[in-house]
């Protein structure tokens, strides 16, 4: 390339960005990182690309790009964007939607297990000194209970592959996927309120929009079995965190198993520590050795196909792009 592209990082989670400086040096690209949060609006705005963590990148900034033609989500969620906005300013928006399937779909298999056969809790007994299966009871078998899938994408797709042999039914709440989909994995579509009544287990795989923020409230808990769990390696905020709790305290759920709450991170206050019947994981799904180089490198690939002059593979707002 004969020009230096400037391509902005809001935030960074990796020990080092030699890997990700190296690939935008050999595309004619100088890699920026914003070191403090008072300096993104500032770093961004004569930026050609910019990659987006945990940052948030409101309307008020956007709006303020002047060079950008890409904005990716270093990771899958992207409400962190305000995408709208990227729109209206001719910015492509763009995420990384396969770098951590089996990762994820591995965990919500692993926390759903967990929370049915109570292995945490009783691995946490016995190194209390306490050898009692009693303290444990009840436990139920897999066998024909129900695995209630909220969003049917690729993830809960590979979580219905993956706890299959247990030989659960399984059903999903997904207004975007039809039945024919379902059908390939031996999956029934259902509604939402059918979701909630019919799931042992209800494992969430949801993006997280308007209309999903906090659909799983006191009113969605008092729906569901008294025996049943809720899963949530998705978005933290598609749970009503309180009304969790308070569900949780009123015994209208069994419990849960969480790697994702309204906010990263927890207080040490907050009463899901102090619950046995509750699992929490620092939003680990996504991670493993693999996952991280296939992130990184997926994301500089995506960028570099832009300042060429070309397309993202994820195009969010493809069709909403301002002409």
């Amino acid at each position: 390339m004969g020009k230096s592209f400037k391509v902005v990082l809001t935030d960074n989670i990796f020990p080092d960005l030699e890997l990700e400086k190296s690939m935008l040096s050999k595309a004619g690209a100088e890699l920026v990182e914003v070191k403090e949060p008072a300096d993104l609006e500032k770093n961004v705005r004569y930026a050609d690309a910019v990659i987006n963590t945990y940052a948030r990148l409101p309307a008020g900034i956007i709006e303020k790009m002047e060079n950008c033609k890409l904005i990716i989500r270093n990771g899958i969620g992207v409400d962190t964007i305000d995408v709208e906005a990227a729109s209206k300013k001719g910015i492509m928006v763009a995420n990384l939607p396969y770098y951590c399937i089996d990762e994820v779909a591995t965990h919500a298999a692993a926390l759903l297990l967990d929370c049915n056969r109570k292995t945490t809790y009783l691995n946490n007994k016995v190194k209390n000194g306490i050898w009692d299966v009693k303290m444990a009871i009840p436990i139920y078998s897999l066998e024909n209970k129900v695995l209630g899938l909220m969003g049917f994408g690729k993830i809960a797709q590979a979580v219905s592959r993956k706890l299959k042999p247990f030989n659960m039914r399984m059903i999903a709440y997904d207004p975007y996927v039809p039945q024919a989909v379902g059908n390939e994995h031996d999956v029934t579509l259902v509604d939402f309120e059918t979701l909630l009544k019919e799931s042992d287990f209800i494992s969430i795989h949801c993006p997280l929009l308007p209309q999903t923020r906090g659909i799983f409230n006191y009113n969605a808990f008092k729906q569901m079995k008294k025996t049943s769990f809720i899963i949530n390696t998705g978005r933290g905020p598609v749970i009503n965190e309180k009304d969790l709790i308070l569900s949780l305290q009123e015994g209208e759920i069994a419990g849960a198993g969480l790697d994702v709450l309204e906010t990263d991170g927890i207080e040490m206050n907050n009463p899901l520590l102090k619950m046995d019947r509750v699992i929490i994981t620092p939003h680990s799904a996504w991670y493993s050795e693999e996952a991280i180089v296939r992130r990184r490198t997926q994301t500089i690939e995506n960028v570099v196909k832009v300042l060429q002059g070309g397309e993202p593979d994820s195009f969010i707002n493809e069709n909403k792009i301002s002409k």
